[in-house]
This record gives C-alpha cells, sequence and structure tokens, in this order.
C-alpha cells in the first residue's frame, strides 16, 4: 500500500484510538499513522515495561516481514529476523534455533527417548527470544515517528459509542478524546468489553491453566544437566526455547544469554500449570516454584543457584474469552479478545494477524470514511477462529501431558501446523513480491477455516478436530491414551498434506530437523505426489525463502 500524507487532527479529535501501546498497538500505531491516519495511542503504563510473550516462530517473523513490505514501514523488517533484532532494536534479545521439550514423570529418573525437538532449518534461522521491554519500546517511539499522538499513564475509564460519529473516550481525570474508531488491544481488562458486556462466562475454552513467571539470572544451560547427556536431539536446548512438560503442566526456560554477543544475563522462567491437577493457594509464588522443583530434581538441577530480578506474577486461571470482538466503531484485538495460554508462542502470531487484516480497512475507513460493521466483519471471523484453533491445540497438549505416547503423537499436529502454516504464510508472501498485488491477501480472507495455519487443507484441518475429540475421550476415561496416539499417528501416516518421507506418522521421529536432504525430498513430492492447494505453494516458499536468503533477510 502507498502511504499518503495525513492532516494534522483536531485537538482531541482522532480518525483511530489504540488501547494499549504493546507490541500489537505498537505495530498497527506506525503502519496507521505511516499511512496518513491520525492515530491516539493510549495507554496506561509508561515505557519500557517488563511483559511476556517473549518467543517467536518463523510465521510471527515472516508476518512481520509481510507487514513491513505490504504497508510500506522498513523499520519493522528489522523485527523478523534475529540479525535484525539484535542489530536494530536490541542486542538483548536471544537466539532461538528451535522448539524443545522433555517430558519428565514424577518420581522417575527422565527417560531420554522421551524428548521432541522441531529445529527451525537453517536456510531460514531468523527466530528470536524477544526482550520485550525494548522491543515494544522501539515499536512505540516508531510509531510516534510517524506521527501517532502518544499519551501514556492515560487510563481510559468510560467509552460511549455512536455508530454514526465515532467514539467519545474519558480518561479518570477527567480528560476526553473522540475517535472515528476505536482497537482496543489492552488486555483482559479491556475497557470496552466491560464497558459492552463482551466477555463470555463462562470461557468457552477446554483449556484450564494457571501460571507464575519473572526473570530470573543464573540459570544452567540444560544441556550440561545429568539428566540431558544421553539426549540425541539434532540442535542444543540451550539455543532455543525448552519446555519441561509433566502431567499437568509444563514449564518454559526462555534464555537471553545464548548466543556470544549477548548482553543479557537473564532468563525467562515460567510454570504454567493445571489448576484442577496443582490448585492455586495463598502460597508465595516462589515457595511453590521451589516446592515444583522439589518433585522433579532434574529440572531443578538447571535452576540451582539461579535468582529471580523482579517479583514474581502469579495468576489465577489464564482461559478468557469475548462473545463478540468487532462492533459499530470498535474491535478487540490480541489479549482484549481472549487468551489461552502461552504453550507454542502462538499469542505474538494472533496479533500480527490481527494488524495485518485491521490495517488496510482502517487506512480505507479513514479515506472513505465507510466505518460500517460490514468491513471490518472478517475481523470477528478471524480473531474468533485464532481463538478456538489455538484452544483445541492447547487442550489436546494438556491431555497428552498425562501420557508420554499421547504427547508424543499431539505434538506431531503442532509440528505439522507450525510447518505448514509458514507454508502458506511464505507462499503468499513469493506472489505479492513478485506482483505487488493485494489480491493475494484478499484471497487468503475467504477460507472455509479462518484461524487455521492451514486453511486451504480439509485434511490438515479435519487432524486438529479428530485429535481434539480423541483427547477428550481420554479425558472422559472411555479411551486409552495409547489408542489415542496410534489414531492421531495414522491418521497423519495416511495424510496427503505432507510428504511422507518426512516420517512424522512415526512413532519414533520424535525429532525433525528440515536438513537439506529433506528439503530435496520435499521438493520432488511436491512436483509428483502433493495435491494441487500444497505442492504449488510449498515450491513458491521455498523460492520465496532462497531468495530472501541471498538478500541477507535472515
Amino acid at each position: 500500500m502507498q502511504p499518503t500524507s495525513g492532516t494534522s487532527p483536531r485537538k482531541n479529535q482522532y480518525d483511530v484510538a489504540i488501547l494499549g501501546s504493546g507490541m500489537a498497538g505498537g505495530m498497527l500505531g506506525a503502519v496507521l499513522a505511516r499511512h496518513g491516519v491520525s492515530v491516539l495511542l493510549l495507554d496506561a503504563g509508561t515505557h519500557p515495561r517488563f511483559a511476556v510473550g517473549e518467543s517467536t516462530i518463523p510465521y510471527t517473523s515472516g508476518m512481520t516481514r509481510l507487514i513491513a513490505d505490504r504497508y510500506g514501514v522498513p523499520e519493522l523488517k528489522h523485527l523478523s529476523s534475529y540479525k535484525g533484532i539484535t542489530k536494530h532494536v536490541s542486542p538483548a534479545c536471544g537466539q532461538k534455533q528451535n522448539f524443545g521439550f522433555v517430558y519428565h514423570r514424577e518420581g522417575m529418573s527422565q527417560d531420554p527417548q522421551e524428548i521432541n525437538q522441531l529445529v527451525v532449518p537453517s536456510a531460514i534461522r531468523t527466530e528470536t527470544h524477544l526482550f520485550r521491554q525494548d522491543v515494544d519500546s522501539y515499536l512505540f517511539n516508531l510509531a510516534v515517528k510517524y506521527g501517532a499522538t502518544p499519551r501514556l499513564n492515560t487510563r481510559i475509564a468510560d467509552v460511549e459509542i455512536d455508530p454514526d460519529s465515532g467514539a467519545v473516550l474519558r480518561t479518570d481525570k477527567g480528560e476526553e478524546f473522540r475517535a472515528s474508531y476505536v482497537v482496543d488491544g489492552s488486555g483482559f481488562r479491556s475497557p470496552l468489553a466491560d464497558k459492552f458486556d463482551l466477555r463470555e462466562t463462562p470461557t468457552r475454552a477446554r483449556t484450564h491453566s494457571r501460571t507464575l513467571f519473572t526473570h530470573m539470572i543464573g540459570v544452567k544451560p540444560f544441556d550440561k544437566a545429568p539428566a540431558a547427556q544421553a539426549h540425541q536431539q539434532p540442535n542444543p536446548w540451550h539455543h532455543g526455547t525448552l519446555h519441561h512438560v509433566f502431567d499437568g503442566g509444563w514449564l518454559w526456560v526462555i534464555p537471553f544469554d545464548n548466543h556470544r554477543d549477548s548482553i543479557n544475563p537473564l532468563c525467562s522462567v515460567g510454570l504454567t500449570l493445571d489448576p484442577r491437577v496443582f490448585p492455586k493457594d495463598d502460597t508465595p509464588a516462589q515457595e511453590e516454584f521451589d516446592a515444583f522443583l522439589a518433585r522433579f530434581p532434574e529440572i531443578a538441577w538447571q535452576f540451582k543457584g539461579a535468582t529471580a530480578v523482579r517479583p514474581w506474577v502469579s495468576t489465577g486461571r489464564l482461559q478468557y474469552s469475548a462473545k463478540q470482538v468487532v462492533g459499530e466503531r470498535y474491535c478487540l484485538t490480541s489479549h482484549a479478545a481472549g487468551f489461552i495460554d502461552a504453550l507454542y508462542s502462538r499469542g505474538l502470531t494472533n496479533t500480527m494477524e490481527l494488524v495485518n487484516v485491521l490495517g488496510w480497512r482502517l487506512i480505507a475507513a479513514s479515506r472513505d470514511g465507510d466505518w460500517s460493521l460490514k468491513r471490518f466483519a472478517y475481523v470477528e471471523t478471524l480473531q474468533q477462529g485464532l481463538f478456538d484453533f489455538h484452544d483445541d491445540l492447547v487442550y489436546s497438549s494438556f491431555v497428552g501431558f498425562r501420557d508420554y505416547e499421547l504427547w508424543n503423537a499431539v505434538n506431531r499436529t503442532w509440528m505439522l501446523g507450525t510447518m505448514l502454516g509458514n507454508v502458506m504464510l511464505e507462499d503468499a508472501y513469493y506472489r505479492f513480491s513478485r506482483t505487488g498485488n493485494n489480491k493475494v491477501f484478499l484471497d487468503l480472507e475467504d477460507s472455509a477455516h479462518p484461524g487455521s495455519p492451514l486453511p486451504v487443507s480439509e485434511g490438515f484441518n479435519a487432524m486438529g478436530v479428530k485429535t481434539r475429540e480423541l483427547c477428550q475421550a481420554v479425558e472422559a476415561g472411555t479411551l486409552a491414551p495409547r489408542s489415542a496416539a496410534e489414531q492421531i499417528l495414522e491418521h497423519i501416516r495416511t495424510a496427503d498434506f505432507i510428504a511422507p518421507s518426512f516420517g512424522l506418522g512415526l512413532r519414533g521421529t520424535r525429532c525433525f530437523n528440515m536438513t537439506p536432504a529433506k528439503m530435496a525430498m520435499n521438493a520432488v513430492w511436491c512436483r509428483r505426489d502433493a495435491p494441487p492447494e500444497i505442492g504449488p505453494r510449498m515450491i513458491n516458499a521455498s523460492k520465496g525463502l532462497v531468495r530472501m536468503r541471498f538478500k541477507g533477510g535472515a
């Protein structure tokens, strides 16, 4: 999209008011202001500040690159690669070369065969552990640079909506702002969700989890732990995001000090628990964490001598949702709309998806005055689809945590979604980069499975539903976990949406590394045997990634 010069807003009158200046608010604000939209960027807090949501996936980086080019904001492209981030945004971030999972049983030695790892291919090694206080500040400042009006330490106490004229926002200090449209990306305590009673009570989410998290210093690389000496994963645990998984929950370890140029000794640590298995009480978070480590001494090794450098945050149940996210002259995005769990790092990905589909709609509305519900209807469909897809995946994973064989199978469905979702995105980016035609992205919105990483494949989407239904049967006690695991793997073995040579339907393919040899075999499959909705997209995605690498984009 071509930027246009905007006009200065009348005092306290704006095209778009954005509530929340985190990654979603900052990025959307920069995109809109770049195109001449008058933007008010409001936040109850200040920058820099602590935030979680620190681990990217290839889809996150790819979507950031796409938004940068689609909307002509070159500074966003720095956020699409580890090299770009550490050079231009913050040297305090860590590298992410893999997604690692180590399975533990309380009271038993860790079985070295019960590990899983997905390695980010070296050809697209773009992923990062984001030190969010630096990244969020960068995006906030970028939005202001392009002309967004910043108002930090400003809490919205009331909102009034007139479908014909827009919104009036009032602060807790009596200030008043007017906007043609309001984007609420503020979080659980969304002013719009409260005002219009948008929360689902109870939430429709099947997942049940709570968490306690902090930043620590002195966390040791798990690769040096006695329990890890027999592991044969393809990439060091410390080079990526490590998940310790067990019946009833998981623990994340996200180091910022895992490369030779690191200037940040910190490590993000979070313990996520099913409150039905581990009920929350009044125990202080540090004591609860220490008690957990006492039950799992092989995990505890990694934290011997480690110290929290900031107060722990301890939550109740994490899951919440909205029965409606788009209304007259407003929408809820990101964590204002709903939340499932940090597992699989999809929060940032979902944020980028919403920025991408909101951007052109808000720019167009600021020019033609059409702020109608019809124009923004797809945002509702997409946001709810993203929520439900992630809930199915995380719910199935928590059920899978009860039994390694089931977890091993459910983990493959996540691997497939991660890899194939990136194929969809890189195909679209490749076609857009060759033609400059935005119709590429509009075609993606015409989908029977909004929110799915691979909406074009009926087989892929049937796999997600089948996995969730099998896990529901396991939870109900009507199906043995190992029977469910075999049925999931059988579905993958007979699937038409992935090359059989990858062996992802085989029990023993616990770790997967897309080597050049596997890429070559995949290229042959794409041309000879892949279905028409898959093969050409994989070929385009491969061309695009090769092109990006030669241009130095990774």
